[in-house]
């Protein structure tokens, strides 16, 4: 069993920290400052994202959801979202299946 106290983690803002990953899923954490965002993009996995510490608005298609610690989203496969943080934020974010169909690190069938 591996666990991790997300608040606590020592993390660089923007820089991504992989927690965990395999042939099915990967898990990764991300300190997001106060006002930045990770502006609309996409990942070719279905994506949850799980917000452990702070406040975000979370987007797709101009629909914003606010929300803080215990707010789950789910992201279909290369569905366009974004994520503002409001205050200094702590996210989860869970690849699924990794690496997904069309990822650059996959081989062409």
């Amino acid at each position: 069993m591996q666990t991790w106290t997300i608040p606590s983690l020592s993390l660089e803002p923007r820089q991504a920290q992989v927690l965990s990953s395999t042939e099915e899923v990967r898990a990764i954490a991300l300190n997001l400052p106060a006002g930045e965002s990770l502006q609309e993009h996409q990942v070719h996995e279905r994506a949850f994202l799980f917000v452990a510490h702070g406040q975000v608005e979370v987007g797709r298609d101009g629909e914003l959801t606010a929300g803080g610690p215990g707010l789950l989203a789910h992201f279909e496969p290369n569905e366009r979202h974004e994520v503002h943080a409001r205050t200094d934020a702590r996210l989860v974010l869970i690849l699924a299946p990794w690496p997904g169909a069309g990822h650059p690190s996959r081989p062409a069938a």
